[in-house]
């Protein structure tokens, strides 16, 4: 397993060309934006905790305990919040690198830009129905039914789905979902789930939450860095309404999903208040134009139109 070992952070901006491998670079690994938001809600100073995860990783346990120490000891409060940044932590570091790995990708692979505002309604009234009666443990968030209308979509259009090397086209033979999620301050990582379109909704929700839960405790495999053959990244509740994503060589598209927001839409010809969420996509005009993209985003559209189908 891949290790964020002596610190190291390491990511899955491979240089053009490069099927396989991934950069690194020499930071303190920062906090996973959700145990991040944890830690903020119990009042806690993130990089004052101590690590009792593997190579010292921060885990949701150092949290809990931080948490319960802080309510014995209400004098020392003040204290604890005091910021603290470890030593080593370089975030401009981990900037430079992700910032030479676009610009690379942006100088190198001729990108193109569609945007499709989708009616989430149906999808989030679904969500709704579906945990209603259902424990936390078993219920579903949106963004999983986002994944799986990308990965459903690509089975329509493969053309998407695969590898540039050397300005040759290979398709992939799997749809392996690259899922951003963010560092805190200090970058992305996109690890895989695998054979995300031959998943239930509930598996891939099971996939999504371990692989969260790895990717803050630095227990990602090598694999799950190398595999994906598209990424998908969604800003979620509190990010912008549309995201134009950089795609990561060699793959070619990325697909972007910004904040679902109550916006006007036209229903059987009246106007609504629907929930809107615009779903983008970044693609390389090298293997595709304009008309598979948008092929893509209609597929991804409907999709979402059936939720109970996914």
């Amino acid at each position: 397993a891949v290790r964020y070992r002596g610190w190291r952070v390491y990511t899955n901006l491979p240089p053009c060309g490069a099927m396989r491998g991934h950069g690194a670079v020499n930071v303190r690994f920062a906090f996973e934006s959700l145990l991040d938001e944890m830690a903020a809600q119990l009042g806690l100073d993130p990089f004052a905790l101590t690590g009792g995860g593997a190579d010292g990783a921060v885990i949701r346990a150092d949290v809990e305990r931080a948490a319960s120490a802080q309510k014995k000891a209400p004098a020392d409060r003040a204290a604890a919040a005091a910021p603290a940044r470890p030593a080593g932590f370089d975030p401009a570091q981990m900037r430079q690198a992700i910032a030479m790995a676009m610009a690379r990708s942006k100088r190198e692979i001729p990108h193109y830009y569609l945007d499709e505002a989708i009616d989430f309604g149906p999808a989030m009234a679904w969500v709704e129905a579906f945990n209603r009666d259902r424990p936390p443990a078993e219920r579903l968030l949106p963004a999983v039914l986002l994944l799986k209308a990308v990965a459903v979509a690509l089975r329509t259009v493969p053309q998407l789905n695969g590898f540039c090397i050397d300005g040759r086209f290979t398709q992939a033979t799997d749809i392996h979902i690259g899922w951003a999620i963010a560092l805190r301050g200090a970058g992305l990582i996109a690890p895989a789930i695998r054979h995300a379109d031959r998943q239930s909704l509930p598996e891939l929700m099971a996939a999504l939450r371990d692989l969260v839960q790895r990717a803050r405790a630095g227990g990602l495999r090598s694999s799950e860095l190398t595999d994906p053959t598209v990424t998908v990244t969604s800003l979620g509740d509190r990010g912008a309404e549309r995201v134009q994503g950089v795609i990561y060589p060699p793959q070619v598209a990325i697909v972007g999903f910004g904040r679902v927001a109550q916006r006007p839409w036209v229903v059987d010809g009246a106007l609504a208040v629907r929930p809107v969420v615009h779903c983008s996509l970044a693609a390389d005009h090298r293997t595709s134009d304009g008309h598979l993209g948008g092929q893509l985003l209609a597929c991804v559209a409907q999709a979402l139109q059936s939720p109970e189908r996914l």
